[in-house]
């Protein structure tokens, strides 16, 4: 099956150009949104959604739905995609647990997304706080199902076991790119491994679903992402998301090129051929986007054997 576009390569946009009307994004204040920003600030709490400029902010909040970055805003790596601070983070906060648990029982939250920045300069990465945040929540809204999007504990051994010790229902980790990228785009990551994670996420968590993603847009090419899969389907993982590459700043990488709608459309198929349970792509997929769903629908294609919709 021929992906459009890719025959003569990726290109660098010319500077200056627009994006495509498919990635036109019309933001609202609404009254939720707000809300959901004043309980964010009282409670002390990051988000992703902020701090990385994720462009489904209005939508998700709009829903009083947020995916919560724990361990800081300051992250030890300098990924060429992320928004994120790099730094030397500050020492990690013992109260968050309690305030993330305050918050989402606040909220009512029927699924919650906890990710953080990467931890080096901790000896576990900070798998223990991930641990004391699932144990926090558990505790204040029983059912509430988790879902974390963990660093990747480069370097540092038990550190996955201890989160999963703490039973999430769902385990993500984002490989972001394919593997000849890896050097520029995460230096400090290993592709290899990113899915080796992934693989022994799904041994520690039978019962659990594990789930991963791709951004499109940063120079790679059809056949590379179409291995990824296949790499990502040997270690088990239930649940892909593809989205596009937006550039947060003139300092971070170039967008190679902006993906057509259809283009996503011909790899969600390529994936659900592959045997993932469920694929989620389109240019404004983003991993958190819709997660409330998506477990309800991962759930769902356990039981029924597979999943065609496209979130």
């Amino acid at each position: 099956m021929e992906v459009p576009g890719e025959r003569l390569g990726p290109k660098p946009l010319p500077r200056g150009e627009r994006k495509p009307p498919w990635l036109k994004i019309r933001l609202r204040e609404s009254p939720e949104v707000k809300e959901t920003r004043a309980l964010v600030k009282r409670l002390r709490l990051h988000t992703v959604c902020e701090e990385a400029a994720c462009p489904n902010l209005h939508e998700c909040w709009s829903r009083q739905h947020a995916s919560v970055m724990i361990l800081g805003s300051t992250c030890t790596r300098a990924c060429a995609f992320c928004n994120v601070h790099t730094g030397r983070p500050d020492a990690v906060d013992a109260d968050e647990p309690a305030r993330l648990a305050t918050a989402i029982a606040e909220m009512g939250l029927r699924h919650v997304v906890i990710t953080s920045v990467d931890r080096d300069d901790l000896p576990d990465g900070g798998a223990s706080h991930f641990a004391a945040c699932i144990g926090a929540v558990r505790a204040a809204s029983p059912a509430t199902s988790i879902e974390v999007l963990t660093p990747d504990f480069r370097n540092k051994p038990g550190a996955l076991e201890v989160v999963a010790a703490a039973q999430p229902d769902v385990y993500n980790h984002n490989v972001e790119t394919v593997p000849r990228r890896y050097r520029k785009i995460r230096p400090g990551a290993s592709y290899r491994h990113s899915v080796d994670l992934l693989a022994r996420a799904k041994h520690a968590l039978p019962g659990a679903f594990t789930k991963s993603g791709l951004m499109l847009g940063l120079g790679e090419t059809r056949d590379e992402v179409l291995a990824v899969m296949d790499d990502l389907r040997a270690a088990e993982v239930d649940f892909l998301t593809v989205g596009q590459y937006l550039r947060p700043s003139p300092r971070h990488a170039e967008v190679s090129r902006y993906v057509e709608p259809a283009e996503f459309e011909i790899y969600r198929e390529e994936g659900l051929a592959r045997g993932f349970l469920g694929v989620a792509a389109s240019p404004l997929t983003r991993s958190s986007h819709h997660a409330d769903r998506d477990f309800q629908d991962l759930r769902r294609a356990r039981a029924e054997g597979g999943l065609r919709r496209n979130p």
